[in-house]
């Protein structure tokens, strides 16, 4: 659908669900002029004469959903994803902010690029879209790129997404830049030499498979690696996409030590395991690749317990040309914006957290890291909401997803929770007015 337009609006009788503030019951929001103008908490609100009023009849009113870790093909390859369809598959998934990843062709890596993506997106009016810059030029790990100018421009922070900057001595010099400015630094942990060429998780599976495999202590090695050049610059970082127990417990080790870090993990690794690969199935071949059950278990309750603060979809659209292919061959990575609020309801639905638990990685958790205004309802903020209903049953059609690559996993799914409203400044940018 096209967005409406920025309109005075009260959202009535909803259960609002807050991490920020801990906050989960009864309530009302009420907007103008894109901005939340009050919050009530109990059921007797009314809404202020001549304003237009949406009933949510008990269901969930929650900041909008935020993805860090967002691709697309444009620029470089718009068959894949268009910053444009990238943009409306959030906003039917009720995301309101995405930040898409500096690997494109050319790549984010100097200010003039950062402002194109951002202007773009701007133009298309629907949801926020921000950018993350590259850590080196062209993400070659090499030469450190424009990280100051490109803060200025607008970048959130600064990656080399799935390439490791394994040049140490790179690495220590883009930390130690980036501490000057406080700026965020961020790198997927995984040995460059115990995984080139594996498609698997080291195991009985991948060897029964005959896949070439990596052994889960690689997150750990690079990790340790990692951790020890933020002790070292005093660093702001992101732990990018983790995903083994033994990593979240060299994590958990460094934030005893008071380093300030933070740790994401993909919505694929809290919801399937390597057994999910089954007979070669190419929409799970991710990277990095799915492991152990026990893994994901570990990651679940990292997410319980706070040690996990940010859940994205890592959403990386591939044709069905990239995917079709000996699994091996196959391109990693799955389409997930769509997708992303009930897959993490299945936290909820299969594991037992608490509402308030689950959504706090896709809104607050994402904007504190990030130093955004939204990601909470308070007076004052951006007018970005979600109005979703936890228990409704959806099937997961990628037929009908509107991302211009079908690679998802949830393909096929019986999943819990559906997306009614979604709001961004104000406007209605999903669902019916």
């Amino acid at each position: 659908m096209t967005a409406s337009t920025p309109t005075a609006l009260a959202i009535l009788n909803a259960r609002l669900i807050d991490p920020a503030s801990d906050y989960d019951g009864p309530g009302a929001v009420l907007v103008e002029d894109g901005r939340i103008v009050e919050v009530i908490r109990g059921t007797h609100a009314v809404a202020p004469a001549g304003i237009k009023v949406i009933d949510a009849d008990g269901r969930c009113l929650a900041p909008g959903l935020i993805d860090i870790r967002v691709k697309t093909g444009e620029p470089g390859a718009e068959p894949k994803e268009t910053l444009k369809s990238a943009a409306q598959s959030a906003a039917a998934g009720g995301v309101t902010t995405i930040v898409i990843q500096p690997d494109t062709d050319p790549a984010l890596d100097d200010p003039a690029m950062i402002d194109f993506i951002q202007r773009r997106g701007a133009a298309l009016g629907l949801v926020n879209v921000r950018a993350a810059g590259a850590a080196t030029r062209t993400c070659d790990g090499q030469r450190m790129a424009e990280i100051g100018l490109m803060d200025e421009a607008g970048a959130l922070y600064f990656t080399d997404v799935d390439r490791v900057i394994f040049n140490t001595r790179t690495l220590q010099r883009v930390m130690s830049y980036a501490a000057t400015f406080n700026a965020l630094i961020s790198c997927r942990p995984t040995d460059p030499w115990l995984s080139e060429g594996a498609v698997a998780t080291s195991g009985e599976l991948a060897t029964r498979l005959g896949l070439s495999s990596v052994p889960a202590i690689a997150e750990r090695i690079q990790l340790e690696r990692d951790l020890a050049l933020v002790e070292q610059t005093g660093a702001r970082f992101l732990v990018d996409q983790i995903s083994t127990g033994g990593a979240l417990e060299t994590l958990a080790r460094a934030r005893a030590k008071g380093l300030e870090i933070a740790a994401s993990v993909s919505v694929n690794h809290l919801c399937f395991n390597e057994i999910d690969i089954g007979d070669y199935r190419t929409f799970y071949r991710l990277d990095p690749p799915l492991r152990s059950e026990a893994d994901r278990k570990a990651l679940i309750e990292a997410v319980r317990e706070g040690l996990i603060d940010v859940i994205t979809s890592a959403h990386a659209p591939a044709p069905a040309e990239d995917k079709r292919r000996p699994f091996s061959e196959a391109t990693p990575g799955a389409i997930g914006l769509e997708t992303l609020l009930p897959a993490v309801l299945t936290l909820h639905h299969e594991a037992g957290l608490d509402l308030l638990d689950i959504l706090r990685p896709v809104t607050h958790g994402p904007a504190s890291l990030l130093g955004l205004e939204a990601g909470r309802l308070a007076e004052g903020t951006p007018a970005d909401l979600i109005l979703f209903d936890a228990n409704a049953p959806v099937v997961i059609d990628a037929v009908t997803l509107k991302s211009k690559s079908k690679n998802s996993p949830f393909d096929g799914r019986r999943l819990q929770g559906k997306v009614l409203l979604t709001i961004v400044g104000g406007r209605i940018v999903h669902g019916e007015e």
